[in-house]
C-alpha cells in the first residue's frame, strides 16, 4: 500500500468555500485531497444530506467526486486549471454513511490540456464510480484575470441577448 504523505496547497481565504473541498463552507464536502508524485486521494463518508433515493448518495453528488478528484490531480500535477469536459460512469449505488475513497491521476499533458482519471471505491477497493475528464492549463496570466472578474464583475460587462 502507497503512503500517501500530506501535500498543502497555498490558498487564499475565498478558496475555503469550494463545495468539493472548502473547510469553511457549511454544506461543502470538505474533501482534503493527498499527493503521493502520481496519484491524488481523499475520503469521504458521504452524510443523508448527500441523498438523492433514501439511503443512496446522489449521483450529482459522486460526479462532484470525480470531478475534484480529477482536478486536484492536474493541479498537483501541473497547476491550477478549469473542467472543459468530464465523462463519469456510475457502477453501483454509494451508501449513504459508507467510507468512499478518490484516487485520480493525469494520463497525458499538452501545453494547454491535462487529461484525467478518477476512480470513486470502497474500502476494499470495489469501484463505484469512475470518470474522465479534460482540463484547460490557466497559466497566471489568465489566473489574475478570472480573480478581477470575480471581484468586480462589471470591469468587463458581456454582450448577452
Amino acid at each position: 500500500m502507497a503512503t500517501w504523505p500530506k501535500v498543502l496547497l497555498e490558498r487564499g481565504a475565498d478558496y475555503n468555500s469550494c463545495f468539493g473541498c472548502g473547510k469553511d463552507n457549511p454544506i461543502g464536502l470538505k474533501l482534503a485531497f493527498q499527493w503521493d508524485g502520481k496519484t491524488a486521494r481523499a475520503e469521504f463518508t458521504p452524510a443523508a444530506a448527500y441523498q438523492g433515493w433514501p439511503g443512496l448518495v446522489h449521483g450529482g453528488i459522486m460526479a462532484c467526486l470525480l470531478d475534484e478528484g480529477m482536478g486536484y490531480a492536474a493541479l498537483f500535477d501541473t497547476g491550477h486549471c478549469l473542467t472543459a469536459k468530464m465523462q463519469i460512469k456510475l457502477k453501483r449505488p454509494a451508501i449513504v454513511g459508507e467510507l468512499l475513497v478518490i484516487t485520480s491521476s493525469v494520463k497525458r499533458k499538452t501545453r494547454k490540456l491535462i487529461e484525467t482519471t478518477a476512480a470513486v471505491t470502497l474500502k476494499d477497493g470495489t469501484v463505484v464510480a469512475e470518470g474522465t475528464g479534460t482540463h484547460f492549463v490557466v497559466n497566471s496570466v489568465e489566473q489574475e484575470k478570472i480573480a478581477r472578474k470575480i471581484r468586480n464583475p462589471n470591469l468587463e460587462a458581456r454582450n448577452t441577448p
